[in-house]
């Protein structure tokens, strides 16, 4: 790490010098009060106040503790299977023994199997509504980008810092927001 640290602090100072002793061959450019071409939004704050996304989230929330309720009850009622089975085993034959752990293990692999596909299908819709969700921001952006004459727009968060810096001139995250909520709102009525 040190090292690298040494080479870009080489390889600047030789930037820095060859800027200095290279003669001009073209005038200088400067930065003008003009439109900037590249923006960023912040994804953390545009998630967290994004009205269609907090919906999303909620409808997925309770999804997943609806099936979370159906799994716990049909364990519940497995567990209480088990425990008559056990206080009772002993009044049971040898052939009636076999069978009713036969059942209580198909049983058992019946919820395990529901417990998966139950995971797997909030996965699935969990996906989908990502990909719905990635599909309006990217649809407004471009509707939006066309009309400010934006040329890139980038994200950042903290938890996926791909951008390291952004200056606050360049942050339109309150001004997308305010569109796709806008946009959202007008798509309930």
């Amino acid at each position: 790490m040190r090292s690298l640290f040494i080479a870009f602090v080489l390889i600047a100072a030789s930037f820095a010098a060859n800027a200095q002793t290279t003669p001009a061959a073209a005038p200088a450019t400067t930065t003008t009060a003009a439109t900037p071409t590249i923006v960023f939004v912040n994804a953390d704050s545009l998630l967290s106040n994004y009205e269609y996304y907090k919906a999303e989230r909620a409808k997925m929330v309770t999804l997943s503790q609806k099936a979370q309720a159906e799994i716990t009850a049909k364990g519940n009622a497995f567990q209480k299977k088990v425990a008559a089975y056990q206080k009772g085993a002993n009044a049971l034959t040898p052939m009636q023994k076999a069978a009713t752990e036969k059942k209580l293990a198909a049983e058992q692999q019946g919820l395990q199997d529901l417990s998966q596909n139950t995971g797997k299908q909030l996965q699935d819709i969990e996906a989908s509504e990502n990909a719905t969700l990635y599909e309006r921001i990217n649809t407004f952006l471009k509707a939006y980008t066309k009309t400010k004459g934006y040329k890139i727009v980038l994200t950042y968060s903290k938890s996926s810092p791909s951008m390291l810096y952004g200056d606050d001139s360049l942050d339109v995250t309150k001004e997308v927001l305010v569109g796709l909520n806008a946009e959202y709102k007008a798509g309930l009525k």
